[in-house]
């Protein structure tokens, strides 16, 4: 059975829902799944496909063209991300409509290759940033976004209707469940968690990238009326509220003032001293408090509370004279993502060496940037005693002043 909305007129929404994956490139868990987002525009006598989607779920998409074409031919697919979450189905696409022709760029089409995907026997029309292309009644202009995620991907302005395909720019995880658009939905409540996680484990890395496109896109606001990504809702309104979210995303400014501890316990003893201090902070009038184990939670949601708040305690056992393992991974992540301009305080446990605090501030100093790195430290030797009290209100009194 097709599933289709209409995005505004002669544009429609014909992605599909998948409730199945578990894990978003094998890797970030997507509970509430996830939405592959593509779109035909029906222009006059011309027929185009904005991206197509993952392979999984190509059936909903043939179903849901072969309903709005009704034995019309596709003349164009225009590929903005060749990622295969995206770019998988377009073998089928090519051999169902073999006389389409295909619109991307010059590494997209590389990309199409090496995936296998063949395009040798169509009409290849290559283009490149400010190029514009008409169909027939709409004109569109073609604009790059290198790194965002991908080297390859573009992203396409209608300037007849106010169409932004916006490739993998203002996406989300979350499966639509038929609510396609912004306003159908309360975001900020149900669905801003999962647009970070997303933004800040596929794309963060990539911040000065975002920005460099959040400048191109600043200069063609006013004609933006829809933005499309392809993954998550469809933007036609408050827009405002979006871009002041990938901006501080990707200036890697945080959101919020506010605290995350992430603790790494082995038998609860530093499990105890991260609520201990949460109480203390939020006894004193910070309340904004995030705490999480790190061996429990899976890193793309440390990552994404860890862009969200501007301070970050590191509460980890020494284990084999190192850092936990699992806290590790969690600085290695912020390494790899680029995460920057973030306070952190450290609570250090060992048994007979400590040594975790050290290689914890060596490892935020030396190779995370722009890091600051509080003097106050909380020790422990096994456990945190009663009359270590003072520290610990020492502690949170550190963290609450850095914040002034």
């Amino acid at each position: 059975m097709y599933s289709v909305r209409e995005v505004t007129q002669d544009l429609y929404w014909v992605g599909a829902d998948d409730r199945r994956l578990s894990l978003f490139e094998n890797i970030h868990p997507i509970p509430r799944g996830v939405s592959y987002n593509a779109y035909l525009l029906l222009d006059g006598s011309k027929s185009v496909l904005f991206d197509t989607i993952d392979w999984s779920a190509c059936r909903q998409l043939l179903e849901n063209m072969e309903y709005l074409l009704d034995g019309r031919p596709l003349d164009y697919l225009v590929i903005n991300h060749m990622e295969p979450d995206h770019g998988a189905s377009m073998e089928e696409i090519l051999l169902r409509w073999p006389e389409v022709k295909i619109i991307s760029t010059e590494k997209a089409f590389m990309l199409m290759s090496q995936f296998g995907f063949s395009a040798d026997k169509h009409e290849c029309i290559k283009v490149k940033e400010g190029d514009t292309f008409t169909f027939e009644n709409h004109t569109v202009t073609f604009v790059a976004a290198p790194m965002v995620h991908w080297p390859e991907a573009m992203v396409t302005l209608d300037v007849t209707n106010g169409v932004l395909f916006a490739a993998d720019a203002f996406g989300s995880f979350g499966s639509l469940d038929g609510k396609l658009f912004n306003d159908e939905v309360n975001f900020d409540r149900d669905w801003i968690d999962d647009a970070r996680r997303y933004y800040t484990n596929i794309v963060g890395k990539y911040g000065p990238h975002v920005q460099l496109l959040l400048k191109k896109a600043a200069a063609v606001l006013d004609q933006i009326k829809f933005i499309c990504p392809l993954h998550g809702p469809v933007w036609r309104s408050d827009f405002g509220y979006l871009i002041d979210k990938y901006d501080h995303w990707s200036r890697y400014e945080p959101e919020e003032k506010g605290v995350l501890i992430a603790y790494a316990s082995m038998y609860g003893n530093t499990e105890s001293a991260a609520n201990a201090l949460a109480a203390r902070l939020c006894e004193k009038g910070m309340t904004n408090v995030a705490v999480y184990d790190v061996s429990s939670t899976h890193v793309s949601y440390l990552i994404s509370e860890t862009f969200r708040l501007s301070h970050v305690v590191l509460a980890s056992v020494t284990y084999n004279l190192g850092i936990y393992p699992v806290m590790h991974n969690y600085l290695m992540d912020m390494k790899a993502l680029n995460l920057q301009k973030r306070t952190f305080a450290i609570i250090e446990n060992g048994s007979w060496a400590c040594k975790s605090g050290d290689l914890m501030q060596q490892t935020v100093e030396e190779q995370l940037k722009d890091m600051t790195v509080l003097n106050s430290r909380l020790s422990m030797a096994s456990s945190l005693r009663a009359d270590r009290a003072a520290e610990l209100d020492a502690l949170a009194d550190a963290i609450i002043a850095s914040m002034q």
